[in-house]
This record gives C-alpha cells, sequence and structure tokens, in this order.
C-alpha cells in the first residue's frame, strides 16, 4: 500500500482537483473516502489531524496537508515534473489569478456547507438553492470564458493549474444544468481534458465508493 493518503469525497471538487494532480505527476496514493453527508471529516480523530475538518488532505512525506491549492503547490515544488504553476512571476500571477477566479470565487459560495446553510438556516428551497449555484458559476465562466484561449489549454500544450480546476467546476455546473453555450472556449478545453487519462480517472464516477 502507497504511504501517500488522500482522505476526499468522491464528489468534492477540491480533491477532484488533487486526485488529478497526483495522476498527471505519477504519483501512487491510497484513498481513504471521507463521507461529507455522513460527516466523517468532522470526526475528532479527523479534526485532530485538519483542525478546519473538511477535505481533501493529503497525507505525504510525513506532513498532513490541506487545502487544495496549498496541496498542488507543494506538490509541484517536490515533484515538478509536470509542472503545473510557472516559475515566472509574470505567468505564475497569471495562472494563480485564473484559478482563483474557480478557487475563491466560484468555489466558496457553492459548496456542501454553504448549500446546507440556505436550506438549513436560511430556509431557502431547492429551486432558490439552484438557481444560487448557476448564478455564481455563471458569473465566473463569464470571466474565465474572456481569459481563456483559443486553441490549447489553459497550460498550453500540456495542463496547469487552470485546467486542473476548471474541470471539476464544469463537471458541477453540468450537475446543477448549468447552460454552457455561453462558454465555447471552456466547454472545448474541458472536453480535451476529459481525453486524458489523468482526468479521466479522477473523475467522480471513477472513485465514487461502491
Amino acid at each position: 500500500m502507497s504511504d501517500v493518503l488522500l482522505f476526499d469525497y468522491w464528489r468534492s471538487s477540491a480533491s477532484y482537483r488533487v486526485r488529478i494532480a497526483l495522476n498527471l505527476k505519477g504519483i501512487a496514493y491510497h484513498a481513504v473516502p471521507t463521507d461529507l453527508l455522513a460527516r466523517e471529516q468532522k470526526a475528532p480523530d479527523y479534526v485532530a489531524r485538519n483542525p478546519q475538518g473538511l477535505v481533501p488532505m493529503l497525507h505525504i512525506d510525513g506532513l498532513d496537508l490541506t487545502q487544495s491549492l496549498a496541496i498542488i503547490d507543494y506538490l509541484d515544488m517536490t515533484r515538478p515534473d509536470p509542472r503545473l504553476i510557472p516559475t515566472d512571476p509574470a505567468a505564475r500571477a497569471a495562472t494563480l489569478a485564473r484559478a482563483m477566479i474557480i478557487i475563491a470565487d466560484i468555489h466558496p459560495l457553492n459548496n456542501l456547507r454553504m448549500l446546507h446553510y440556505l436550506k438549513n438556516e436560511m430556509g431557502h428551497d431547492q429551486a432558490a438553492i439552484d438557481t444560487w449555484y448557476r448564478h455564481w458559476i455563471a458569473e465566473g465562466f463569464a470571466a474565465l470564458e474572456k481569459l481563456a484561449p483559443e486553441t490549447g489549454l489553459f497550460g498550453g500544450d500540456t495542463p496547469d493549474l487552470v485546467d486542473l480546476c476548471l474541470v471539476p467546476q464544469v463537471a458541477n455546473a453540468r450537475r446543477f444544468e448549468l447552460d454552457m453555450a455561453p462558454y465555447p472556449r471552456l466547454t472545448r478545453i474541458d472536453g480535451e481534458l476529459q481525453a486524458l487519462p489523468a482526468f479521466a480517472a479522477a473523475h467522480p464516477e471513477q472513485v465514487k465508493p461502491a
């Protein structure tokens, strides 16, 4: 068994990003399914290692790493082939800015904690919650579409951090029935990425517990 452990939830887009990164870098790992609906991420032994009580958490090199961006950055620093975040300062800033549209602007407003709060504390029905979900993806995708290349991937010939963030977010968009017609570049890039083995193997349906 690999000594690299990934505590994840099959539908978590943050976990999905990390699965893709591990696959691209050829890092063997053992998945530890952590059911968010059953609140396994709030178990005392898990919170003792990850005080936020969130997924993913990657145990690697004797460390417990949390937050998908921090995990991917660590992997890039310690196992730089293939590189996902450029080292050139200008290119790095551009890549991080694009990725943060998803990581910082879309995802936090649409994660499971937010959806549960809207339903259980604010009393919104599912239709209103779904409208909320689609709104924030559409707002982020409208900007990201303008920043997307006409040909190739965000990373050019090979995937980069933005590509890793895009695929899980497109999966969420389709799950909540967002019309993708206004985003032809993002749709094209997603299609090209889905054809890559590292992305296909990380898909939620491929890692969903039996």
